[in-house]
Order: C-alpha cells, then sequence, then structure tokens
C-alpha cells in the first residue's frame, strides 16, 4: 500500500512513522515550513513528536497534490476546524480508486458537521470510498509501539477490509464496523467529559467522581447518537468506551490538561495560547452543545462544561448544579 497522510501535527506524524515502519511508502504533508525543513533534515518532527525518527519509506512534502499523488490510501489528520479548508483543497487532486479516512475527532462549528459529512459534500471529481478511523491512540504510545486496538468504519466494505488487512499488526490491531455516525460522534464529543474529568481531578475530587462523570458522560453521547441514527454497540466499544476511558485518565490526554488548568483557576484563553496542539474538546463543546438543542436531547455535564468555558461559572458551582439535578431512573 502506497499511504498520503494529510497533517503533520503529532498524531499525523505518530500515524505516518507507524505506516513507515510498516514498509509502506508513505508522503506526509507538512504545513508549517520550519518544520518540514527540520524533518527532511534530521527525520524528526521535533515540535510534535519529539524523540522518533522516521523510516526511510516515509518522505516529507509541502504539495498536496505531490503529497497524493501515488497514494492509494489518504489519511486526513487535521484539526476538525481546518478540516474542510484542507479537504477543499485536496479534493480536486484525488482520482479513481483512491480511499480517504479521517483521522480527525470533531465537529466542525460553523455547520455541526462530522467530517465524513464535509467529504460528502465536496465532492472531488472521481467520487471514491471515504471513513473514519478512531478509538484509544495517544500519539506518542504509537510511536513507541505499545499494542494498540482502533476501529474503522466505512459504508464500504471494501475500503475497510483492505485497509484493516494493511494496517493490522502485532502492535496495532484495526477492527470494522459500518456506524460511521457513532464512531465519528463517539470520537469527538468524548472530548468533553474529559475537559470535565480534567476539572474534577484539578478540584481534587476523587475516582467515584471521575467513574461518575466517564459513565453519564457516555450516557450523554449515546442518547445523541442514537437519536442521530448510530448503533447502540459503537458506544460500548473502541471508539465509545474504550477512547473516553483513555482520555479521561490519561496523562497525555490535551483535553484532560485543559480542563486541570480551567478546574485550578486559569483562563481558558491563556491555556490555549500557551499550547501548540489542539485540543478538540474547546471548540466540539460549542458545536456539540447546538447538535444537542437542535435533536433536543439532554447533555447535562455538556452544558456544564460549556458554561464553564465559555460563561466563567465557578466549577464547584457547575458540579453543585450536577448534583442537585431532578432524580431519576438510571
Amino acid at each position: 500500500m502506497k499511504a498520503g497522510v494529510i497533517g503533520g501535527g503529532s498524531w499525523g506524524s505518530a500515524f505516518a512513522l507507524y505506516l513507515g515502519r510498516l514498509g509502506f511508502p508513505t508522503r506526509l504533508w507538512i504545513r508549517e515550513s520550519e518544520i518540514l525543513q527540520e524533518a527532511r533534515r534530521d527525520r524528526e518532527n521535533r515540535v510534535f513528536l519529539p524523540g522518533y525518527r522516521f523510516p526511510e519509506a516515509v518522505s516529507f512534502h509541502h504539495d498536496l497534490a505531490e503529497t497524493v499523488d501515488e497514494a492509494d490510501v489518504v489519511f486526513l489528520a487535521v484539526p476538525a476546524q481546518f478540516f474542510r479548508r484542507v479537504y477543499s483543497r485536496l479534493a480536486p487532486l484525488l482520482h479513481a480508486g483512491q480511499g480517504v479516512i479521517s483521522l480527525a475527532k470533531g465537529i466542525e462549528k460553523t455547520t455541526l458537521a462530522r467530517m465524513t459529512e464535509i467529504m460528502t459534500e465536496i465532492r472531488p471529481p472521481v467520487k471514491g470510498p471515504i471513513g473514519v478511523l478512531s478509538g484509544p491512540s495517544f500519539s506518542k504510545e504509537v510511536a513507541e509501539g505499545h499494542p494498540t486496538a482502533l476501529v474503522l468504519a466505512s459504508s464500504d466494505g471494501d475500503l475497510a477490509r483492505r485497509v484493516q488487512s494493511r494496517l493490522s499488526s502485532l502492535v496495532l490491531r484495526v477492527y470494522t464496523t459500518r456506524d460511521v455516525v457513532g464512531v465519528e460522534l463517539a470520537g469527538a464529543l468524548k472530548n468533553i467529559i474529559a475537559i470535565a474529568a480534567g476539572i474534577s481531578d484539578a478540584l481534587r475530587f476523587g475516582h467515584n467522581t471521575r467513574a461518575s462523570l466517564m459513565t453519564r458522560g457516555l450516557a450523554e453521547i449515546a442518547r445523541l447518537g442514537l437519536k442521530m441514527g448510530a448503533q447502540r454497540e459503537t458506544f460500548q466499544g473502541l471508539a465509545g468506551m474504550g477512547d473516553l476511558v483513555l482520555t479521561c485518565t490519561g496523562a497525555l490526554s490535551r483535553n484532560r490538561y485543559v480542563g486541570m488548568e480551567i478546574g485550578r483557576g486559569r483562563r481558558l484563553g491563556d491555556v490555549v495560547a500557551e499550547m501548540r496542539m489542539v485540543a478538540e474538546g474547546i471548540a466540539t463543546t460549542v458545536s456539540a452543545r447546538a447538535l444537542a438543542r437542535r435533536e433536543g436531547v439532554d447533555m447535562p455535564i455538556l452544558e456544564q462544561v460549556f458554561q464553564i468555558l465559555y460563561r466563567k461559572k465557578e466549577p464547584a458551582r457547575a458540579i453543585n448544579d450536577l448534583m442537585s439535578r431532578g432524580l431519576k431512573d438510571e
């Protein structure tokens, strides 16, 4: 398999690194010129993935057409709020037979669209199969070769099986599903719950609190997903519970870090300003809230995270409001 990876951040770099270790000729598109030059010179991305050298099978590019020209499959690892802009440039360059798979986890703020919906809307000259790859996957741990399991969702069974067989190895196992809606919503919305978990940790609440937030947070995510046509099983799997556990508990979680800093009393703008990498949950909180209101789905944890981030609500008061809601069956 020849691959093109769009996005030289931590996940795009780790994914290209993994593909290169499998021996697949892989072209990695890097937007920032200084990072591109460093990667070409030292075969390392010291900004977003320091300490890991790219195999010789990986090459580095700034031209999108050059990156995807010979690719059998193109993987998009760009932040959700930039996805449309990048894909609009990429779509005219795609040709027959190329599969396109999103690695992004978010919901577009202006349209409330998932990434595969953006790809469907912006039609390339020759329409090819699309999908999304998600699940519990810290970039650094993939780069280190720790065993990882992911799920690939696509309505095209041939693409799913083909990519599954190519990507799977002794350190990465890929499952498949046709539930694109569920996988995308689960991957995006768990970041909001991770912010809540970070706030809880900063307030020095214990494991009881975090477990409650995760469990009830997953219930919220599933409610919205089911309303939008997703399958319940998806939220019990890698894209749902798996990624939620990772993001809410792992020290490498950017969204949990944001929550912890907010819980310590810092301003959101100050936290974001010092971060080089994107915490997708910040923007997703806005788009998911609008989506929940559009669909008429009650999501109380999401609402309190929104109030904390964007209405300057005190975290302790938000917790009290959650705990004093009307009692009901689980």
